[in-house]
């Protein structure tokens, strides 16, 4: 669509900003104490490590197929793309806080120069998707809003950062998976 057909809503976009601060922190707060929060339950959650990590790989797909589809001017393919990203990444948050306040944290089992690799690709996972989430909304609210400039200027670093953090998830639950007591 044209930037002249819908102009920019900045108000819209104020507002989405807000809720993005909120949702965000909230976000960070319940990852944060997910680990010290324990829901006793009779439903065996361990089925969703495997799951999770196929939704990060999915958000990971669905980023790079929306890549292509932009550089090739594809604006509608891109902008679904890029909402099942979003949705991909929500779904795996889900069932990532839901197995941690459920099920007893899993300790890494590797020894050697590998456990090394996994803590470094754990480390940067964890502080990469914390720091990530609001800018993710914030660029996705940029483009909802018809602001393509801004959208683009912001999603030139803000799309390496998220496919990084939703391809090395799945990395790390495969490094992980031998250590699962099930």
């Amino acid at each position: 669509m044209s930037k002249d057909v819908f102009p920019a809503n900045k108000q819209l976009e104020t507002k989405l900003n807000k809720l993005t601060w909120v949702v965000s922190a909230a976000v960070f707060l319940l990852v944060v104490l997910m680990r010290k929060i324990k829901i006793p339950t009779d439903i065996d959650f361990t089925f969703l490590p495997p799951v999770y990590s196929f939704l990060n790989g999915l958000t990971a797909l669905f980023l790079i197929i929306a890549l292509v589809f932009i550089k090739k001017g594809m604006a509608n393919q891109h902008r679904k793309m890029m909402t099942l990203a979003l949705a991909t990444s929500v779904l795996f948050l889900l069932g990532y806080v839901l197995y941690h306040i459920t099920t007893p944290e899993t300790k890494y089992c590797g020894v050697g120069a590998i456990r090394y690799a996994y803590f470094f690709l754990l480390i940067t996972h964890i502080v990469l998707a914390a720091v990530i989430l609001p800018f993710i909304l914030f660029t996705y609210i940029r483009a909802y809003t018809n602001q393509f400039q801004r959208h683009v200027k912001m999603a030139r670093w803000v799309f390496p950062l998220w496919l990084y953090v939703a391809l090395t998830g799945p990395i790390i639950y495969l490094m992980l998976s031998p250590c699962y007591n099930h």
